[in-house]
């Protein structure tokens, strides 16, 4: 397992064929890794990436940092919480960048990982962490995803720095319609392919299965979207 700043376990899945593959860093949301981010890392790897999901409070112990149940129902949320907030609070905006390039690092010297730019996605919070990471290391990754995540936190200017092709699913709800424009307009000054839209039918959480806000259609309209980014970007490499 590999170990960073000094511990963090991360999880990778890759075909085990010899063969070099495009990286993938995966960002997991707030819940952390637990079986329904492995199930979506093996999903993606089968379509030929090298998959990193990191653990990303590795600080305060292994995956998952708190017990969780089955099923990540209304009724468990407030405790699950409870314990996750503080851990949140504590993930700065300049742990994430180092952590970033902690990932980056162990994700492009591996070698099963091609020698071109790598893509990052994420879910949740981890939607936020995959855009500031594209930010911060344009030369690096060519293509970010971020899935019902609060990408515009940093503000609309976080955004003029930003090189790789990007989409964004948002749930309904998660933005208004004053802030998603002003997110685009971000987006489009910055000069980068892009899309950006609402999944319909949605709720907060929609990728994720051990949840109430689980929603299958729009999780295979996330593969639908996010399997040809990967594709145009990194299939030359």
């Amino acid at each position: 397992m590999p170990v960073f700043d000094p511990v963090c376990p991360a999880r990778n899945s890759n075909r085990a064929n010899g063969e070099r593959h495009p990286g993938v860093l995966m960002y997991p949301d707030g819940f952390g890794i637990r079986p329904v981010l492995r199930e979506m890392a093996r999903e993606l790897a089968a379509h030929g990436y090298y998959v990193l999901v990191p653990n990303l409070f590795y600080r305060h112990g292994p995956a998952p940092v708190i017990a969780l149940p089955e099923h990540i129902g209304e009724e468990a949320r407030p405790a699950v919480f409870a314990q996750l907030m503080p851990l949140i609070e504590a993930h700065t905006a300049e742990r994430v960048l180092r952590d970033a390039d902690a990932y980056l690092r162990f994700l492009t010297t591996q070698p099963e990982v091609g020698a071109g730019p790598v893509a990052v996605t994420g879910y949740c919070i981890g939607g936020l962490l995959a855009v500031r990471t594209a930010v911060a290391h344009p030369d690096q990754v060519a293509a970010v995803a971020a899935f019902h995540g609060p990408v515009g936190a940093d503000g609309p200017d976080s955004l003029a720095k930003l090189t790789a092709q990007v989409h964004l699913g948002h749930a309904e709800g998660d933005l208004t319609p004053e802030a998603l424009g002003e997110l685009n307009q971000a987006l489009d000054a910055a000069g980068v392919g892009y899309t950006s839209e609402i999944y319909p039918g949605t709720i907060h959480g929609f990728t994720m299965s051990d949840t109430d806000a689980f929603n299958a259609a729009a999780l295979q309209r996330h593969w639908d979207r996010l399997l040809p980014l990967l594709d145009r970007t990194l299939a030359n490499f």
